[in-house]
């Protein structure tokens, strides 16, 4: 047993897994893939060492997929990106239970026991569950989609992967030490460098702008300036401030700091980007969960608007102006938008827009739709064709363009030039330092980086770090950099010298760099013979295609 579970828990990881339990259950219901499509006949999912895939093997794999997502995010549902790699991930999980078969390896029950309680228990807590009891975990894997025998069956298979790695990964720890200083040294070894920045915004008052070269300006960028076809639809919103009220009282009535609290430590200081304290995070996290249940209570409203509306057999766009007269409620218009933009003032997502855009005079109504700031039902009003602004009616804009693309083109003009003088000042021994003081230019001393830096302050934002590492090492100590073009103009590297590396640190860190280094030539083998073996086994429809089949199981989602 892991501890007697507090009175509140129970409840409190309730609030937490609400959504998750939702999209489990969905995504993975055996059910749900049964009865999808209304299709008759077997699936064809391929081949397995020339053997026929089976709905149910295929399946099984699958909820062990789901259920590692479940134990390696900490109880979160897929994202978009995890759905879609599932298939491919089944088939591979299907190959290594294979070759765990077909070369005996068997984990003992003790140790599967051991390792699966550790590894629930461990994400249920860094998912905010706190100290949970066997009988409490178990319950929160079944509201989730899974059994015991699922979790039994995946940390069997885990740990015969680990095995399958310790096998084929062999190769990869008979590194030398000699081998793992050299490339400690050469991740570690820092350079001391300087920059000089050529910005278009230095430029900016040397730009003339003619008429003609305007004109031609936007005739050549035409496509950029191009208005894409748009959308304006009608909609009644209940907006979430009309139930702010009630779901307070709701909240005052549970031990919400509680709540408030587990979610923080669950989500960290940095969830919220402009909470910059502890109690900013928590007061923001308070603020969410109370507009959570004020959306429930609009959406309950909105339903309830929305059901006889939608039961009309031959709706028009109209219907919902009427209805909403006869409820006292108000119909108003959006701005004109696009296929990649959200409505002005409305505080909704893409799902508004994609909802938006499939509206037709034929199939002129949508919703209830989730924003922020409220629901929204919501009727097709008009579409508007793609067209191209004559100059005149956005001449500013098209100024202001055409004057930063000439500075940036002046800025890199005098890169350029200014790097021809300086290789041929270097080569004469003249000193950057002088070279640059008598061109009037400023370097800029970047901080020391290595190649295992994370971050450089100070460098131009528009220059990526790998391309700043990769430019910098590759250049000598004493040269210069050939002229790296950035968003706002250009940048020219100096390398002054390499930094003596900390044999103190070096000798403390190296113990722990040998394992990681010695793990990852090991995965490195242990992929190269996957990737081998896995391309000679499989052979699968589903790996030819970049979207999940329709009648493979419930969980495609729509895209906006």
């Amino acid at each position: 047993m892991f501890g007697t579970i507090r009175r509140h828990q129970k409840w409190l990881w309730a609030v937490i897994i609400t959504l998750t339990v939702i999209s489990f259950v969905i995504y993975f219901s055996p059910y749900s893939k049964m009865n999808s499509s209304g299709r008759r006949g077997p699936l064809n999912l391929g081949t397995l060492n020339g053997q026929r895939i089976g709905e149910e093997t295929f399946w099984s794999a699958e909820h062990e997929i789901a259920l590692r997502y479940f134990i390696m995010s900490g109880g979160r549902a897929p994202d978009e990106e995890a759905k879609r790699n599932f298939e491919r991930e089944t088939l591979q999980w299907l190959f290594l239970i294979d070759k765990q078969d077909q070369f005996g390896i068997h984990i003992s029950p003790d140790k599967v026991a051991e390792v699966a309680r550790n590894m629930v228990f461990s994400s249920l807590q860094r998912g905010g569950a706190g100290n949970l009891s066997p009988e409490t975990a178990a319950r929160l894997l079944e509201v989730n989609g899974f059994q015991s025998g699922d979790l039994e069956r995946y940390v069997h298979h885990y740990l015969g992967l680990q095995e399958l790695i310790a096998t084929f990964g062999v190769s990869g720890n008979l590194a030398t030490p000699d081998e793992i200083k050299d490339l400690y040294v050469r991740e570690h070894q820092e350079l001391a460098t300087e920059a000089l920045v050529f910005n278009a915004s230095n430029y900016l008052a040397s730009v003339t702008v003619s008429p003609e070269a305007l004109a031609q300006f936007y005739s050549n960028q035409m496509a950029e300036y191009r208005v894409p076809e748009r959308v304006q639809v009608s909609y009644v919103k209940f907006p979430v401030t009309n139930f702010w009220a009630k779901a307070e009282e709701y909240w005052a009535k549970t031990n919400l700091n509680e709540v408030v609290e587990a979610n923080y430590q669950r989500l960290g200081t940095n969830y919220f980007k402009d909470a910059k304290t502890p109690e900013q995070t928590r007061a923001k996290l308070r603020e969410e969960l109370i507009r959570q249940h004020a959306l429930l209570d609009a959406r309950r409203l909105a339903n309830e608007f929305a059901r006889p509306l939608f039961d009309l057999k031959e709706p028009h766009p109209e219907d919902l102006r009427a209805f909403a007269k006869t409820n006292a409620l108000k119909v108003e218009v959006t701005a004109p938008f696009a296929q990649d933009q959200t409505p002005k003032d409305l505080d909704v997502d893409e799902d508004f827009t994609a909802a938006a855009f499939r509206l037709a005079p034929e199939q002129p109504l949508a919703g209830p739709l989730v924003g922020r700031d409220g629901i929204y039902v919501i009727a097709w009003d008009k579409r508007l064709p793609e067209e191209n602004p004559p100059l005149d009616q956005i001449r500013d804009r098209v100024t202001s363009d055409f004057k930063i693309e000439q500075a940036r083109t002046l800025a890199r003009q005098t890169g350029i030039t200014f790097h021809n003088s300086l290789t041929n000042s270097l080569a004469q021994g003249k000193s950057f330092t002088n070279i640059c003081a008598e061109a009037k230019l400023k370097p800029v001393s970047l901080p020391p980086f290595s190649l295992s830096s994370r971050d450089v302050p100070g460098v131009d934002e528009t220059l990526s770090l790998n391309l700043l590492k990769q430019v910098s090492f590759s250049t000598p100590v004493g040269k210069v950099s050939s002229l790296q073009w950035t968003a706002q103009g250009g940048i020219i590297l100096f390398v002054k010298a390499k930094l003596p590396l900390d044999e103190n640190k070096m000798k403390a860190e190296m113990p722990a760099f040998t394992q990681g280094v010695r793990q990852q030539w090991q995965t490195e083998a242990f992929n190269e013979w996957f990737g081998q073996q896995f391309v000679k086994s499989v052979r699968s429809p589903l790996l030819e295609r970049k979207e999940p089949a329709p009648s493979l199981s419930s969980r495609k989602v729509r895209k906006s």
